[in-house]
C-alpha cells in the first residue's frame, strides 16, 4: 500500500461507512461520498447518534457536509450486524455451555442451584 499525505490517504475509505466525532460532541454516522484538500467531508445516509447514559439514539440526516476543522475523530465502521449477530450468538451458546457445565459439576458432588422460579420455596 503507497502512502499518500494528508486527506490524501482518505481516497481508499470513499463509499465506507465511518464514524465521525466532531468538535461540539455530536457523533454522525454514514458513508463518506466526498473529501477535499481541506478534509471537508460529504457523508450520506448519515444518522447522528445521541447518547444518553447506556442508552442511544439515532436522528436520520440525510446527506451532511461536515466542514473539515470540525473533525475531531473519523473512524470506518467495519463490522456488519451479521457479524455481530453471528458472534453473540456464539457467545450465548458459550455461556449456555458454561452453565451446563457447573451445573453438572455441582450435581456430581451432590449439589444444586435452585431455579429462579422456585427460590420463593427456600
Amino acid at each position: 500500500m503507497n502512502y499518500m499525505p494528508g486527506t490524501a490517504s482518505l481516497i481508499d475509505d470513499i463509499d465506507k461507512k465511518h464514524l465521525v466525532l466532531l468538535r461540539d460532541g455530536r457523533t454522525l454516522i454514514g458513508f463518506l461520498r466526498s473529501i477535499d484538500q481541506f478534509a471537508n467531508l460529504v457523508f450520506h445516509q448519515t444518522v447522528e447518534r445521541i447518547h444518553v447514559c447506556k442508552k442511544f439514539g439515532d436522528i436520520p440526516r440525510g446527506i451532511f457536509i461536515v466542514r473539515g476543522e470540525n473533525v475531531v475523530l473519523l473512524g470506518e465502521i467495519q463490522v456488519s450486524i451479521e457479524e455481530i449477530l453471528e458472534e453473540q450468538r456464539l457467545q450465548q451458546q458459550a455461556k449456555q455451555k458454561t452453565e451446563k457445565a457447573k451445573v453438572t459439576a455441582l450435581k456430581d458432588r451432590g449439589l444444586s442451584i435452585p431455579k429462579a422460579d422456585h427460590l420463593d420455596e427456600y
